[in-house]
Parts: structure tokens; C-alpha cells; sequence
């Protein structure tokens, strides 16, 4: 037997063996264990199985989450890495459901993120994403993550429900014990908001990494509060390893960094044209007024470093401006409704706290 560990998953690698174990935990199993899968005996599907009994799907895999509380969805002895995530609850909740992970017994999460916007999904709005590490499939909000997520002692997951409504989760979590070579970073993601953004000021999409690592995706939820171009101008900048007033790469432009040109606009002109590819997407999530109670436009964008990681070996920041168009053919600098979720990979620890993320009234959309 090779040494293959079970990382690393892929056309390339899918005909190897190895001696990882795989598990799963969802509410018919919570903690995983082997042959333990489907014998709940209460659940909240015990009044429909109630002529069938054990093992047929007495807990199907959801969990009433009460209000203002925390719930562990899963907490696995490692090393081990997850490697699929699948979770659905109501979209009136997706903004104030945090999810946070945690690694190797940390007290401060690595990943802390709103509900929806972790699955590129920040307007609690419905809409479907077809990339590699994000899958969110129709119509009532399936959603899946597939970044790799290794763990060296322990990893624990749990949702946070800021709402004073309870309400159901449903969720699944795969993943497999394995070994993790001393090379392999944690899986962080962070939440920030500027709302609305201050005249002639940036957007932090992160700050404060501290360690050696590589980022790998931005999703952006941005509301646009202002007539004519908005998407184009803004430019992405990475400051790394000691950059100071100047970035060391600095991107070309808004609708350049998603991948698109142009406007984003139709050939024939007069509508934005919606994509979802593999690295990076405007998904149909361009959210339009309706003439009596919707605000401006919004639009959701990401965009995996899957191919291109930012590669840091001490620090990261990253910003993206918010820059349009006005009279005169001049830039016009924005004061739009911009949230952002970064993801990346680096060494434990992390450098410091997260910001603390704001209350529910503060993460509302409005």
C-alpha cells in the first residue's frame, strides 16, 4: 500500500487507495461513529416514522435550532480532514446564523462567517452557484462546500442563531481520518462589512493575517447606492510580507478580478450577463428594485484562487476599492453597501483574534 493519505481529491487522484477512514455526521449520527448511522429513535421526523420505526429516517438530518443560542453540529477527534459540507435552512435566516470552526482545540475560531454568505450567498436570496469549492444547487438552497478543511488534533463546528425565531437546520458533514503532513495549512474564512462605505475610504476584505499561507477566495454581496457604472474601476490590492503604503499585486479592476469585462453587460446591451464557472462568477444574483419596496442593485460575486493562490510567508492584507463614474469623465469614489467573506489557508496560529463580529441589527440586510 502506497502512502497515499486521502487528500488532495481529484480526477487525478480518485483511483488511489489509502487507508483513510470515512464518516459522516448528521443528525442521524452525531458524533460519526461506525455502523451508528440511522438509529435515532427521536428526532424531527419521529411522527412520520411512526408506523416504521427505528431506521427509517426518524431524525431526518435537521435539528431545531432555538433562538439566541449555539449548536454543535460536529466535534471530531483528529487528525482527519473534512471534505464535503452540505447544509439548507430557511433564507429569511442565512444573514444571522454564523457558522464558526474551530481547529485543534483553538478558543477563537478560524472560520466565522454568516450563513449565506459563507455559500456565496449573502442577500437572502435564493440563487444557484455551479463552481468547484461552492455548490449551491435549486430551488430551495442546497448547499454544499468542498474546500478541504484538515485538522491535526480536533475540529469543531457550530452555528450560532443571533434571531429571536426558531427554526430548522438541516445539515451533513463527510469526512475521513487520515494523516496530515506537516505542509498542510487550516482552512480560515472571515466576514467583513462596510455599510456604508466612507467616501474616498477602501473595503477591508481582510487584515491582520499574521503567519504563512496562501488565499484562496473572495465572495463579495455589494449594493450599489448610486446612478451609473459601478463595477469596473475599483482596484483589488494585496499587501503582503511587510507591504506598507503600496501592494505587491494589484488587480486591474472590479469586473476584471470576477472574470468579466465590459459592464458585465449582455452582447446586445441593456442587462448584465450572469455566469457561474468554476474559479469565478456573477451568479444570478443580480437583485434589481421593483419600483415600490426594493433598495438599489445588488450583485454577488466570487472568485477562487484555486489555480493562482495569493502565497504570503507573514502577513496579508487585502482591500478593494469602490470606484464609478460620474460627471466629465471622472472617477467617482462610492459609498456603497459592500460585505466580503475571504478564505484562505495558513499555520496555527493565526496571529491574533478575529474582529468581533457585529450584532444582528448591524448584520441585517436592509
Amino acid at each position: 500500500m502506497s502512502g497515499f493519505n486521502g487528500l488532495g481529491m481529484g480526477l487525478g487522484s480518485l483511483s488511489r487507495l489509502s487507508k483513510a477512514k470515512t464518516r459522516s455526521i448528521s443528525a442521524e449520527n452525531f458524533d460519526g461513529g461506525k455502523g451508528r448511522g440511522g438509529m435515532a429513535t427521536e428526532g424531527t421526523g419521529a411522527e412520520a416514522a411512526r408506523d416504521l420505526g427505528q431506521g427509517w429516517k426518524v431524525s431526518p438530518p435537521s435539528v431545531m435550532l432555538k433562538s439566541n443560542t449555539s449548536f454543535t453540529i460536529a466535534n471530531i477527534e483528529g487528525p482527519g480532514v473534512i471534505q464535503h459540507i452540505w447544509m439548507t435552512t430557511f433564507p429569511a435566516h442565512w444573514r444571522d446564523l454564523i457558522i464558526q470552526m474551530f481547529w485543534d482545540d483553538e478558543d477563537h475560531p478560524s472560520v466565522e462567517v454568516p450563513f449565506g454568505d459563507f455559500f456565496c450567498n449573502g442577500w437572502n436570496e435564493r440563487c444557484h452557484v455551479n463552481s468547484i469549492p461552492i455548490s449551491v444547487n435549486p430551488a430551495g438552497g442546497g448547499m454544499n462546500a468542498y474546500w478541504e478543511m484538515p485538522f491535526r488534533k480536533s475540529a469543531n463546528m457550530k452555528v450560532v442563531n443571533l434571531s429571536d425565531q426558531e427554526f430548522p437546520l438541516y445539515y451533513q458533514v463527510d469526512y475521513s481520518l487520515t494523516d496530515i503532513p506537516e505542509d498542510v495549512g487550516y482552512f480560515h474564512a472571515q466576514w467583513n462589512r462596510s455599510n456604508p462605505l466612507a467616501y474616498k475610504e477602501v473595503h477591508t476584505i481582510v487584515d491582520g493575517i499574521m503567519g504563512h499561507g496562501h488565499y484562496v477566495g473572495t465572495y463579495l454581496a455589494w449594493q450599489v447606492n448610486s446612478n451609473q457604472w459601478w463595477g469596473g474601476e475599483g482596484e483589488i490590492k494585496f499587501y503582503m510580507d511587510g507591504d506598507e503604503d503600496f501592494p505587491t499585486i494589484c488587480g486591474t479592476g472590479t469586473e476584471d478580478y470576477f472574470g468579466g469585462a465590459w459592464n458585465f453587460e449582455q452582447p446586445k446591451g441593456g442587462e448584465y450577463g450572469q455566469y457561474s464557472t468554476a474559479f469565478l462568477g456573477m451568479p444570478p444574483q443580480v437583485i434589481k428594485p421593483d419600483g415600490l419596496y426594493r433598495a438599489n442593485q445588488r450583485f454577488g460575486m466570487y472568485r477562487w484562487h484555486i489555480m493562482d493562490p495569493i502565497r504570503f510567508e507573514e502577513d496579508l492584507r487585502v482591500t478593494i476599492q469602490a470606484l464609478g463614474w460620474r460627471s466629465g469623465g471622472r472617477y467617482l469614489p462610492l459609498q456603497d453597501d459592500i460585505s466580503s467573506v475571504a478564505y484562505w489557508y495558513q499555520t496555527e496560529p493565526h496571529g491574533g483574534d478575529f474582529p468581533t463580529l457585529p450584532n444582528k441589527d448591524a448584520l441585517e440586510i436592509i
